[in-house]
């Protein structure tokens, strides 16, 4: 990046007032409570079963309603798998730092959300399972169209009582960033390619955020 691109970047994360986070991959690691619940769901359908290379290839990131066409299951399969999950809950590990990120983040005067292409009910059984709050909520089921679409973000951010300017987005996948640009905030790639910018620890998100900064009473001039 440029030294004015620099500039130009800072100047977007002053009028940060909100940190919008996709939750697996991000927050969570449930990589393997899916890929339980979508190969019990294949073996019920008499289907192969998938490898873990497989299932990342194959079906990490996209809807789950896109995966199923993959295969040529209905809704009813689908259903099943999300129930599936459920069961599952065990396998979902929570990444290192997230609940002092958060709270960090809190403290710093930024309103948290959380938007998931994951349905409400194994969402919300994951949040209280780690007991995880947030100032919103926005999943699959709360919308018409999921990411990559920009609804859930703008959404997300219409309850904030924000514009899209105001927030930044930290996502895994292409989803993520490409509705984070579609509703016109900003994005972070956590582990990934993509997004604006790039971090490798959830706790870097402090020092974009300039939040050390901002708990000691702002910038000196």
């Amino acid at each position: 990046m440029s030294g004015e691109g620099r500039v130009a970047m800072c100047a977007k994360m002053r009028e940060v007032k909100a940190v919008l986070f996709d939750l697996d991959g991000v927050l969570v690691d449930s990589f393997e409570s899916w890929r339980a619940a979508f190969n019990a769901m294949l073996r019920k359908y008499r289907k192969k079963e998938l490898s873990v290379e497989e299932f990342r290839e194959k079906c990490w990131g996209p809807e789950l309603h896109e995966n199923l066409k993959k295969f040529g299951l209905d809704a009813s399969a689908g259903e099943f798998c999300l129930k599936e999950q459920l069961k599952h809950i065990e396998h979902v590990k929570l990444f290192p730092k997230v609940r002092e990120v958060l709270r960090s983040l809190r403290e710093c005067g930024f309103k948290l959300g959380l938007v998931t292409n994951t349905p409400r009910e194994n969402t919300l059984k994951i949040l209280a399972h780690f007991k995880l709050h947030f100032d919103v909520v926005v999943t699959r089921d709360d919308v018409r169209a999921g990411k990559p679409d920009a609804e859930m973000v703008l959404s997300a951010c219409k309850k904030l009582s924000l514009r899209p300017e105001n927030a930044i987005l930290v996502g895994d996948t292409e989803s993520d960033f490409l509705a984070g640009k579609n509703a016109g905030c900003l994005t972070v790639a956590f582990n990934a390619n993509g997004g604006d910018l790039k971090i490798e620890r959830l706790e870097d998100l402090l020092r974009i955020l300039n939040c050390n900064k901002r708990k000691g009473g702002g910038e000196g001039g």
